[in-house]
């Protein structure tokens, strides 16, 4: 594992070294060019965590878009371990809240047959944003402790990624997510929304969402709101 002072972006970084393989991560104790989803900034101050690992994809292995799966649960259970008892829940596709609020985000990038990860958590403090409420774990654990906790947990649930079927990831992951019947708006582009309420995940780990019509949609890219 490699800790720098400052960075760009980790996922970038890592995107750009042909040298990195699986397990490697890039942790950044500070980042001044981090992005979000849809290419979003992502507010990187000193103290929280912001850190990038790689994935080499497997001919015949697990589907990549279940990928995020295993990314979440991975990083929920290290906020578990790091903060125990918090009221923590995973949001589709790729964010963790705190009561509501975002706490931690994931961004997965693809380069030919690897998927570099990125995590960002709010350990130390949270961003003012204008379309979200964010959280914060208020500084109870550092990035350098935080990371081997994050590191030890994604490499146990991508070995279960890696073996087990995608229906079974997805029953994991539903677990610790927003209820089924949570109403919410699904924004695929900046003029796009759809609303109704969560149904479950395809098999995929794309959301199913039902209308007030009944009619289903499986959505595969867009940004939940609750």
């Amino acid at each position: 594992m490699r800790v720098v002072e400052r960075i760009g972006s980790t996922n970038a970084d890592l995107i750009a070294d042909p040298s990195a393989r699986e397990g490697d991560w890039l942790v950044a104790l500070e980042q001044d060019a981090g992005k979000g989803r849809q290419g979003r900034a992502w507010v990187s101050p000193a103290g929280n965590f912001h850190g990038s690992t790689v994935v080499e994809l497997r001919p015949r292995g697990a589907p990549p878009q279940t990928l995020s799966l295993a990314a979440g649960l991975a990083l929920i259970e290290a906020i578990d371990t790091a903060v125990p008892g918090e009221p923590l829940m995973l949001k589709w596709p790729n964010d963790v809240l705190l009561l509501g609020r975002k706490v931690a985000g994931i961004l997965l990038e693809r380069s030919g047959d690897r998927v570099v990860i990125g995590f960002g958590v709010n350990l130390a403090s949270a961003p003012e944003l204008p379309d979200r409420k964010c959280a914060s774990l208020s500084g109870r654990i550092a990035p350098e402790v935080f990371a081997p906790l994050l590191a030890d947990s994604f490499a146990r649930l991508l070995q279960l990624w890696r073996t087990s079927a995608s229906p079974l990831l997805a029953q994991a992951w539903l677990a610790r997510a927003h209820p089924i019947g949570t109403r919410l708006t699904v924004h695929a582009g900046a003029d796009e929304a759809i609303s109704g309420r969560f149904d479950g995940l395809e098999p995929d780990g794309a959301l199913r969402l039902r209308r007030d019509d009944g009619t289903l949609d499986v959505v595969r890219a867009g940004d939940v709101e609750l």
